[in-house]
């Protein structure tokens, strides 16, 4: 009996299983490419988790839906559900095109549509209701335009691009979308944010109009001759009135849609005029002011400086590259911090970049940089500009000092010698002979020596080459480099900050990290105190020195925050000159 049971129960299950419907119903199956599409999805149970397909990725466009309907009613003692969920649809292409699956969970099962095949073709004339014929189009009321400051402007000359849609007072604006968007191919380009679309009144075809501007862009032509714009499309759903009119007697409005081009646009780029071009000219276009500003010029052994090239102005400040200073060989330079204040309104890009460049003296002495100089192309005078600094004299006080070509004067040595020489000239007691007849310089080894030595030369060059090569290659040594150099920079930024507490164990930290770094191979990641003491070890470091070089970078990260004393910081100072030099001489 309970077998019967179990059997009937099982049975009435899966017909009422097999009662579920879900399917999708459209309108029609072929369309014209401006024609609408309504597409149904119904179903006879409830069900949860409903996923429409990707009517994008399929071709098509929603512009009404969903909207949501349900039914239920009892006949003779019988029930019977249906939902549904409807969509409006508007293709975007023409062609053969497919609605994928939607589907939907009912009773712990998911159910799937089939999908639908529809063609869309040319665009066809549609049949409308003589009572709600438009009263006006939207053909004729309906414009996407772009502005363009200059057509025809310099290589690097900015211009803008200002794209408005114009629209009678006649009709509404409900939505509209993107379909094609401007590409500017050859063009440095800057887009300018728009919080809030504000429609004003203006004049269009010597009409008056609304407009709203959708989109600003500021171009910069990084190449000369003809350059195109490609052009941005829009979708555009509207409201126009009929010749129906309400109780009041105002015109009933109907839903239309259009699809609206700027066009594409073509940009005539001139060429920088090739006369009067200065050689070291860097592409710079527009307006400018140069400065090169040390931070001082009178210097202690030990002490840095930073030297700021700068130009500040309106042009395509992004785009060029700043000039680099020449030092004399005693003054150690370091790679610049690049920094840029710059902003791009409507009128093109505007304000500072800036290249800071830290100095060290290696020698007492006095030391020049030569007089750095800016060219640019000025649109004011339609020519080129140049701007000179002075040139700035270093001065170091105190430290070693060494024989400079640069700071020799050599008509002063060739009139020591010659003094020198008439001092001394009774002291010459032997005589020196010369023959008068001279072997011919042809076929002397002098002259065989002179033809063989390009080819000696071949293998150096070839050696020093792969040198090079290997240096440029030899990242972990180019770090190694790089890390000693900061440990300096950061020293000696620390002796200048002994009477300001928080930049001073800053500096002092960074150059003890980079002291590290240079000389166990580790990055600043791996700094933990338990890893620097055992790779230290291993490296035949003493254990005294270990635990001061522990202990004073504990002090670095206390002291920022505790009070210290101009003799504390002294004190630390020197602790880390001794620490650096021991640590020098014990790694191995």
């Amino acid at each position: 009996m309970k077998k019967v049971i179990v059997l009937l129960l099982l049975t009435f299950g899966s017909s009422l299983w097999a009662q579920v419907q879900f399917e999708a119903k459209v309108s029609k199956n072929s369309l014209g490419i401006n024609e609408r599409l309504r597409i149904e999805f119904t179903m006879n149970a409830d069900g949860d988790n409903f996923q429409p397909p990707s009517f994008e990725s399929s071709g098509f466009r929603v512009v009404g839906g969903p909207s949501q309907s349900v039914s239920q009613s009892w006949i003779n003692g019988k029930s019977s559900f249906n939902k549904s969920y409807i969509y409006i649809l508007l293709p975007t292409q023409k062609g053969a095109l497919t609605i994928k699956q939607a589907s939907i969970e009912i009773n712990g099962q998911v159910y799937k549509t089939s999908p639908i095949r529809i063609n869309v073709t040319n665009a066809v004339e549609i049949p409308k209701d003589p009572n709600e014929m438009p009263a006006i189009s939207a053909d004729d009321n309906l414009y996407l335009v772009a502005d363009i400051s200059k057509t025809n402007p310099y290589l690097n000359e900015p211009i803008t691009v200002v794209y408005k849609l114009y629209f009678s007072y006649n009709i509404g604006i409900t939505n509209w979308k993107e379909l094609n968007k401007p590409k500017y191919n050859d063009f440095w380009s800057q887009n300018i944010d728009i919080k809030q679309l504000v429609a004003q009144d203006g004049m269009f075809k010597g009409e008056r109009f609304r407009y709203v501007v959708l989109r600003k862009t500021v171009l910069y032509p990084q190449k000369s001759g003809k350059l195109e714009i490609e052009p941005l499309s829009l979708d555009i759903d509207c409201q126009v009135p009929t010749s129906r009119r309400n109780f009041w007697g105002q015109p009933l409005m109907t839903e239309d849609s259009k699809r609206v081009s700027a066009g594409s646009k073509v940009i005539t780029v001139r060429p920088l005029p090739e006369a009067g071009k200065p050689e070291d000219f860097s592409g710079a276009v527009g307006r400018f002011d140069f400065k090169v500003t040390p931070s001082k010029t009178t210097l202690k052994s030990g002490e840095s400086l930073d030297l700021n090239v700068s130009v500040a102005g309106t042009g395509n400040l992004k785009l060029f590259t700043l000039p680099k200073p020449v030092l004399p060989s005693a003054l150690e330079m370091y790679d610049p911090v690049h920094d840029e204040n710059v902003t791009t309104p409507l009128t093109g890009m505007t304000g500072k970049i800036a290249d800071k460049y830290t100095i060290i003296p290696q020698y007492k002495g006095n030391y020049q940089i030569k007089p750095l100089r800016f060219t640019y192309f000025d649109l004011g005078s339609n020519s080129y500009k140049t701007l000179a600094s002075q040139p700035i004299t270093i001065t170091v006080l105190d430290g070693p000092t060494v024989a400079s070509s640069e700071k020799v004067n050599p008509n002063e040595v060739a009139k020591t010698k010659i003094e020198v020489a008439k001092t001394f000239a009774y002291n010459k007691q032997e005589t020196k002979l010369q023959p008068m007849q001279k072997d011919d310089f042809l076929g002397s080894g002098l002259f065989y020596s002179l033809v063989m030595l390009p080819f000696l030369a071949i293998p150096l060059l070839i050696i020093g080459k792969r040198r090079k090569e290997a240096s440029d290659n030899d990242v972990v040594g180019n770090k190694i480099k790089k890390s000693n150099a900061l440990a300096k920079k950061y020293l000696s930024e620390a002796k200048q900050h002994l009477g300001n507490k928080e930049p001073f164990y800053i500096a002092l930290e960074k150059a003890l990290h980079n002291f590290l770094k240079a000389k166990l191979h580790i990055e600043t990641s791996e700094m933990s105190k338990d890893k620097i003491a055992e790779i230290l070890h291993t490296r035949s470091a003493e254990t005294n020195t270990i635990s001061e070089f522990i202990q004073l970078t504990e002090n670095c990260e206390f002291a920022r925050y505790a009070p210290a004393s101009e003799t504390v910081i002294q004190q630390d100072y020197d602790k880390a000159v001794i620490i650096i030099s021991a640590l020098e001489k014990q790694l191995k």
